[in-house]
């Protein structure tokens, strides 16, 4: 049985004894790969590095957290990709010239969508590439669009870091102040109902609905009862000791004493000089006595019968217009709750939905004044986080790398390209050669004709040739090793052209 080092010389021969349809099938594929090669357009990419964050010494203290400053820059960066932004770039670079409607900017801008690339790292660090290919674009063309595209992105990537927030809190101060308008006018309705409802009804004091307010009523009746008791059973034992005491005591007639209306303004002298003032009860009181006095004749009278006014008199007789003050207005006090208290029942009886449009009333008053609350809340907490935002030094915007000008494609990469092609080309050939040794087999060694035939090989010729046929096999050999030689030589040649026409870009 041949070994594998037999089977590898009898395909060795065999591809060798087929090497011009070999080379044939090399040069073909070597040429269809070439041309192919050279109608890929030449891809130039720009690339730029910038540096974003938003740190603050007091965005914290507002509710700017780290995840918000994470989720801003990534609605900033989709944002640079919207199509609006994609159209003012094309606007502002070299791709205006090429473009004559609104739909050839779509296209234009949908090109640019798949050719940019931004990304970002944890250091926020973001990165933002333009590859351009445009085959009716010149190398040059190409090489300086992806430029201006980069860098007009980066134009855009400031313009929205610096203005974004600012209109941002702008729309949405304007918002919120609508809204405040629309429900301060809601809520002054609602007020405006409640307070036609109790000038309608005629509610009793407190606050709260019509059953709460009447069981406060009911409660503050419940308390003036015994203080009323109290003021009477008060004022009952004043007239009682009032009447068992005298007006009068005896007393120094005018010629050794003092008259009662003299005793009566020493008296009033006293109460002023101890700081009472002119509403006092007593000091009232003495001078009802005093004008009392005048209008008698000066109290001669009283001093003639040998006798004086009793203070202790004049003094139960203050208190007794006191406390028969306090009890009248307790009375009235009560009087007047409960008429209120009678009068809402009986309009409760007449108009049984009072409780329930009082209670929608004040439901939709609460209702309206939280949200009215809320939203001058919200609206101081918008202001004071755009006034931090756009007055601090919170957003820090730099450009490590700025974009250049490629001066060398990035794709494809022609040299290894070509040299791949003369590799598969040379494959394809050995293979093409291979596979038709395959097909028209033939008997390199004696064993393999043993095998086949099924009979013993007497023996074998070896081939001779005569000198002429040693030079004429020569010449082929040098022909076949000229024809290898130009295949390589074609290939370096198309590379060195290929760095020549960079060179030239």
């Amino acid at each position: 049985m041949p070994s594998l080092y037999d089977e590898l010389l009898i395909a060795a021969h065999g591809i060798w004894n087929r090497r011009w349809l070999a080379l044939a099938v090399a040069w073909v594929v070597c040429a269809l790969g070439w041309l192919g090669v050279s109608m890929i357009p030449n891809s130039y990419q720009s690339r730029a590095k910038i540096y974003v964050t938003t740190q603050s010494v007091i965005q914290d203290k507002v509710g700017i957290s780290a995840a918000e400053q994470e989720k801003s820059l990534n609605s900033l960066r989709q944002t640079l990709m919207s199509s609006d932004n994609l159209a003012k770039v094309v606007r502002g670079t070299d791709l205006a010239g090429t473009v004559a409607s609104d739909a050839d900017i779509a296209g234009r801008a949908g090109m640019l969508r798949r050719n940019i690339t931004i990304t970002s790292n944890d250091d926020n660090m973001f990165e933002v590439s333009t590859v351009m290919s445009d085959s009716s674009l010149s190398d040059r063309a190409n090489a300086r669009i992806a430029q201006q595209v980069t860098q007009k992105l980066i134009d855009l990537f400031q313009q929205a870091n610096i203005s974004g927030n600012r209109d941002e809190t702008r729309q949405g101060l304007a918002f919120l102040d609508q809204q405040i308008t629309e429900t301060g006018k809601g809520l002054a309705a609602v007020e405006q109902k409640r307070v036609e409802f109790e000038q309608r009804v005629g509610l009793l004091p407190g606050s709260g609905p019509i059953s709460e307010r009447m069981t406060a009523a009911r409660g503050e009746l419940n308390q003036l009862e015994p203080q009323l008791a109290a003021a009477q059973s008060a004022l009952m034992a004043i007239n009682g000791q009032l009447a068992a005491t005298p007006a009068t005591i005896p007393g120094v007639g005018l010629g050794g004493g003092l008259t009662a209306l003299s005793q009566a303004q020493a008296d009033l002298a006293a109460a002023r000089a101890r700081g009472w003032t002119a509403e006092h009860p007593d000091v009232i009181a003495l001078q009802r006595q005093i004008a009392a006095l005048k209008a008698q004749g000066g109290g001669n009278s009283a001093a003639s019968a040998g006798g004086v006014s009793n203070p202790a008199y004049l003094s139960l007789k203050s208190l007794q217009a006191e406390r028969m003050a306090t009890a009248q207005m307790l009375q009235s006090r009560k009087a007047q709750i409960q008429a209120d208290i009678n009068g809402m029942v009986a309009r409760q009886i007449n108009e049984p939905g009072l409780d329930t449009e009082q209670e929608k009333i004040k439901r939709d008053y609460n209702v309206l004044k939280n949200q009215y609350d809320k939203l001058l809340s919200d609206r101081e907490e918008v202001r004071l986080r755009g006034d931090v935002q756009n007055e601090t030094t919170g957003t820090t915007f730099r450009v490590i790398d700025p974009p250049g000008l490629p001066g060398t494609p990035s794709s494809p990469n022609r040299p290894l390209l070509l040299v791949g092609v003369l590799v598969a080309g040379l494959g394809v050939g050995v293979g093409a050669a291979f596979a038709m040794g395959q097909l028209r087999q033939t008997f390199p060694t004696v064993q393999k004709l043993a095998k086949v035939a099924g009979a013993p090989v007497i023996g074998s010729v070896t081939e001779n040739l005569s000198p002429a046929q040693l030079g004429e096999r020569n010449r082929w050999l040098k022909m076949f090793m000229g024809g290898c030689a130009a295949l390589g030589c074609a290939c370096m040649l198309l590379i060195v052209v290929e760095f020549v026409q960079r060179g030239m870009a």
